[in-house]
């Protein structure tokens, strides 16, 4: 793989699992050094330096970029992709429910780029990512909470870029299909006939199957690159064409 990220510091919230972990792998292969922000290490021991961090708790932030500028004096990327998922309509949601999507899934985003700005403007062409979801653009059932919390997302990656735009620090974001990551896989180990249930997830994709987690993080690669700088306020979809395309089914 091409090292085009040799020399930038990255930051990856979630970078234990998932999304966060292909994201890290990806970034590290090209040659940045990475820093994976998350609860607990999971499998990102030998592929990024693990910083405790819970984006839910802003003592917990602080603590965390407070250990990060002990160890490099400037930030080029920041990946937002710390979140939670949340099943149900909003007839069984709990107020603690909506809570706690919000403040991890969109509080969590706003936390960690407050904290990171300060290095981030240290960086000659810095970039954030932030990953949404396909639930931000289109209606899917038992998902009310988690709908809201990524709409909020999306809005929220286009103000972010706006305001920071003429600062040169660009905001992008990836909104992902269905992805075969352990939080569906969990979801999937809940249903009646877990088969059943991963074969309609995979034909509710128009390419037949779900997006993988090295494909969201080749694209969130693309948005952080340092050869896209006019790339700003993009939100792109990894999602097998469930967004743009009506097929005929097969």
């Amino acid at each position: 793989m091409s090292e085009e990220f040799t020399g930038l510091t990255a930051v990856v919230t979630g970078a234990g699992s998932g999304i966060g972990l292909a994201t890290a792998r990806t970034f590290t292969a090209a040659g940045a050094r990475v820093f994976g922000l998350d609860i607990n290490v999971g499998a990102m021991d030998g592929v990024a330096e693990w910083i405790p961090c819970d984006v839910g708790s802003t003592d917990s932030v602080t603590t965390a970029f407070i250990t990060l500028a002990a160890r490099v004096d400037a930030l080029d990327i920041l990946v937002n992709n710390a979140g939670i998922g949340a099943v149900g309509s909003v007839e069984v949601a709990t107020d603690e429910e909506w809570a706690r999507v919000l403040n991890i899934n969109v509080a969590g985003i706003a936390r960690v780029t407050k904290a990171a700005l300060p290095m981030l403007r240290r960086s000659a062409a810095a970039s954030i990512v932030n990953t949404c979801s396909i639930a931000a653009t289109a209606g899917l059932p038992q998902r009310a909470i988690y709908s809201a919390s990524k709409g909020a997302v999306q809005s929220l990656t286009l103000a972010m870029a706006a305001d920071l735009i003429h600062e040169h620090i660009r905001v992008n974001g990836v909104n992902p299909g269905t992805a075969d990551t352990p939080w569906v896989a969990r979801l999937l180990n809940l249903a009646a006939d877990p088969l059943a249930e991963r074969a309609a997830l995979e034909h509710r994709q128009p390419s037949g199957r779900l997006v993988t987690a090295e494909e969201v993080a080749s694209a969130i690669k693309f948005l952080a690159s340092p050869e896209q700088l006019s790339t700003t306020g993009a939100m792109l979809a990894v999602d097998g064409g469930m967004y743009g395309l009506r097929v005929a089914a097969r």
